[in-house]
């Protein structure tokens, strides 16, 4: 079975960072160069600017509930409000555009004209005022929180998408540079439950501006390269947490299957579906496996959000399944659910 290397995740997280502080600068370039932000994206029902919105809005909530004095009661409910760095101030004020008045800009500097979303603000998020009412299923919440985040900027915010992202990336950048990697994080709008740490939330960051920066590109026509190495460092930091957070189980019910998920030149995660539960581990002993899965990370990372076809993937030599029972490679993508 081979000896699992061991991974040095200060180091890795280090890596993920300056990812990041190289791919904000090149998305708000995508963004200033989009000649029409109301054409058609690579996301279904979504144009090239509500793409931006909702990065805006993912980066705002990150940088929210992350600071340089991380409250480890923060988040022990839906009306947590969590404290944010003084150069990310956020108003919970009623300006910040439709249902979505607890979410406004960050940005200090915001012009006139942006005033429906800029304001200097209370430090905080009222979580209370924007999550989904209910207890939903996980999908079925990422996608509320998606709908929301996009009517959060109007015409003239959309009109700085670029400026914006690139304020909100550094400044996100600024509050988590003297974090632990395994700083604890509460992010509500994933649910009550779930704490993610600095690092994992960094590769959420660094895996929302890769692959949404590639539906801005689509719609706008113009070049984006997502690289190995951003590729892998996105599946190493968050891959294991949300995996097992996107869970679907309904279809995991009575299921017991065993995956070898290795990524070429980066991660390998050892995939366990049994119980109606996901363990995604890094670095693993030795064990059996029912099912390997060789991947390219850029081409997994693509197919794992529905950006790339399975089949295509498959046909380029990017993903190639062995192991005692390969036929069951098709029930990870179908056992872990997206928005």
């Amino acid at each position: 079975m081979g000896t699992v290397p061991t991974f040095d995740p200060v180091s890795e997280h280090q890596r993920t960072r300056a990812a990041l502080a190289a791919a904000i600068p090149r998305l708000a370039r995508l963004l200033r160069e989009v000649p029409d932000l109301d054409a058609a994206s690579g996301v279904p029902r979504w144009s090239v600017g509500d793409v931006g919105a909702h990065l805006a809005s993912v980066y705002l909530a990150y940088g929210s509930v992350v600071s340089t004095n991380v409250d480890a009661g923060a988040g022990a409910d839906a009306g947590a409000r969590v404290d944010a760095d003084a150069g990310a101030r956020v108003d919970a004020g009623a300006g910040a555009g439709a249902g979505a008045g607890a979410w406004a800009d960050a940005d200090a500097d915001a012009d006139a004209d942006a005033d429906a979303d800029a304001d200097a603000g209370a430090g905080a998020v009222d979580w209370a005022s924007v999550l989904p009412s209910g207890d939903l299923p996980f999908v079925e919440r990422i996608a509320a929180m998606n709908d929301t985040s996009v009517a959060l900027l109007d015409g003239a915010g959309r009109a700085r998408l670029g400026d914006l992202l690139a304020e909100r990336g550094e400044t996100f950048l600024r509050i988590t540079e003297d974090l632990a990697p395994d700083a604890p994080v509460t992010a509500p709008w994933y649910g009550p439950e779930p704490t993610l740490t600095v690092a994992v939330v960094t590769g959420l960051m660094l895996s929302e501006s890769l692959v949404h920066g590639l539906d801005i590109a689509r719609g706008a026509g113009l070049p984006w390269l997502i690289g190995a190495d951003e590729a892998s460092l996105v599946i190493g930091q968050s891959m294991p947490t949300m995996m097992s957070l996107a869970l679907d189980p309904a279809k995991a019910r009575g299921v017991r299957i065993a995956f070898d998920l290795v990524v070429k030149g980066g991660p390998r995660l050892a995939v366990v579906v049994d119980g109606g539960a996901m363990t995604v581990t890094r670095d693993a002993p030795p064990r059996a496996y029912d099912c390997r899965l060789t991947v390219d990370p850029a081409a997994f990372l693509l197919v794992s959000f529905r950006r790339t076809p399975v089949w295509k993937a498959v046909a380029l030599g990017r993903m190639r399944a062995g192991g005692r029972r390969p036929w069951l490679a098709a029930r990870l993508g179908d056992l872990v659910a997206t928005p």
